[in-house]
């Protein structure tokens, strides 16, 4: 009888081996000129096209006849860009102290658009976010730190402050008895319908120290929207402004003695110093109508990070290419079988070589993003753009962000590829599943209910992750995703995206148990 002692390889395996299956995937993905080379042209790209982008990109504005610098928006106590533009009637407050008022109306005027070419359409009305009623803030100065408590247009009483921070009151419009209370650091807002019962709206926090406390009227311009013949639509900003009668005025703690001071904050001046579009004041005794244009809420002002990552959609299809052949060349060359007599666990196969095609190409797309987005942004601000700000943790989120979508689509790619084991039809398929949808939604060729549903429900919803504009209620503003605003957050469209990638990769898994490779 012979005895036949079983092979062992000298090897030493890691978890099941999988250790000694990254290295044999990585081995194959770097020794093939063509694969790297494809990851370089991704990298390549990204940057060059930012650049280039960026290198074109000029603004200025104009003051008249002159060519001037566009000049930063302001910003508010967080950093955030912010439009701060309003009429105030104010006092100063030392210390603690209180301002009670009876906001009677609110109504105001409308620019639409021109039936007769060259006539103003001006209309009556008041716009959804028109606002009035009692404001404590730091200075004058545009962004200083407030707290407000206002009668909106449409959206009922509010209790604003420090811009991003909005808590919505009690339903309905004037006449509304409104009050805000300093208490050292604590500002508390209420209103009430008779001046007898009081509610508490909401609560602020503000520095202690010299404040303007008064009352104030603004009103963000008509936004119109249009739709055009392939479906999309059009955004346009029109001239309005609100005009409130308020009466029942008290202050408590005042130490001007009852003298009101005007501003208004934020006025635009023509080239000879002409106020543009001023608010106003007519007083008659306990009455103050106050008339107030521009807006108090969080601004769009400023070109976003993700704008100098325009090569990223052409780096995103080369990455496909890639990834597809990354394993489709085994098949088509036949060596598929040799792969999977090495592990015959065929899903720690493809598993290692997900693995492998995930980090490098997040490697790859990481140096790219860290390059391109702060030398795009350098240069578009030496053209005269103005930026959009961008916090450390946003910026570091965009950059990980594109790195990590690159990545994910490459797995989803991947995973596509061991399905249809077909470069050709996998890379139309992924195409389609997400350079598709994202094209059709941001070029303005679907209505916008019809391109949010896209970026929620494709692959294409990924590209969230790259957003750094923040929105909030409050703002005047088309959130479309033409605009380059997503209906997801941008890791919930980030998880929609690897929800499609783990799913593809999960049917590849299946299939690929099946002895008919």
């Amino acid at each position: 009888m012979t005895t036949v002692t079983p092979y062992r390889s000298g090897l030493r395996a890691g978890r099941d081996g999988f250790a000694q299956l990254l290295r044999a995937e990585w081995t194959k993905l770097r020794t093939i000129r063509g694969w790297m080379a494809g990851l370089t042209l991704t990298t390549l790209l990204i940057v060059l096209l930012g650049v280039l982008f960026a290198t074109g990109s000029r603004s200025s504005c104009m003051n008249g006849p002159i060519e001037v610098p566009c000049p930063a928006p302001p910003t508010g106590p967080g950093g955030e860009a912010v439009e701060d533009r309003f009429y105030f009637v104010h006092q100063q407050l030392d210390g603690d102290g209180s301002i009670t008022v009876r906001v009677n109306n609110l109504t105001g005027q409308l620019r639409k658009p021109d039936v007769t070419p060259g006539v103003r359409n001006v209309v009556p009305g008041v716009t959804p976010w028109a606002k009035a009623g009692v404001m404590i803030k730091q200075s004058v100065r545009q962004g200083a730190s407030y707290a407000a408590v206002m009668v909106t247009g449409s959206h009922g009483v509010r209790m604003q402050h420090d811009f991003t921070e909005d808590v919505a009151g009690r339903p309905g419009g004037a006449p509304r008895w409104l009050r805000l209370t300093r208490t050292g650091e604590t500002i508390v807002g209420e209103e009430s319908a008779d001046g007898a019962r009081w509610t508490r709206v909401g609560t602020a926090r503000m520095a202690t120290g010299k404040v303007r406390v008064g009352l104030f009227a603004a009103s963000p311009g008509d936004l119109t929207v249009t739709s055009n013949v392939i479906g999309g639509a059009a955004t346009a900003s029109r001239f309005a402004e609100v005009t409130a009668d308020m009466d029942q005025v008290s202050v408590r703690g005042a130490a001007s003695g009852g003298s009101w001071t005007r501003d208004d904050i934020g006025v635009t001046l023509e080239a000879d110093g002409t106020p543009h579009h001023p608010g106003g004041l007519a007083r008659s005794g306990d009455t103050f109508r106050i008339t107030g244009v521009g807006d108090i809420a969080p601004a769009l002002e400023g070109m976003p990070a993700e704008r100098v990552l325009t090569g990223v959609l052409a780096g995103l299809v080369v990455v496909i290419v890639v990834a597809v052949s990354f394993v489709t060349a085994e098949y088509r060359r036949g060596l598929i079988h040799t792969t999977l007599l090495a592990c015959p666990r065929r899903g720690r196969a493809l598993a290692a070589k997900a693995v492998v095609i995930l980090a490098a190409v997040f490697v790859f797309g990481l140096v790219a993003a860290a390059v391109t987005v702060p030398v795009g942004r350098a240069l578009l601000a030496g053209n005269g753009n103005v930026l959009a700000p961008l916090a450390p943790l946003t910026g570091l989120r965009v950059i990980a962000g594109t790195a990590a979508l690159l990545a994910v689509v490459a797995v989803f790619a991947l995973a596509l590829g061991s399905l249809f084991r077909r470069s050709a039809v996998a890379v139309i398929a992924a195409i389609v599943a997400i350079v598709v949808p994202y094209l059709l939604a941001t070029a303005s060729l679907l209505p916008d209910e019809v391109a949010r549903w896209l970026l929620r429900l494709t692959p294409a919803a990924g590209f969230a992750i790259q957003q750094s504009t923040v929105t909030y209620e409050q703002m005047t503003a088309r959130f479309a995703p033409a605009e380059g605003f997503f209906p997801l957050p941008p890791w919930a469209g980030f998880a929609v995206l690897c929800a499609y990638a783990a799913l593809a990769l999960a049917l590849a898994a299946l299939r690929l148990r099946r002895r008919d490779v």
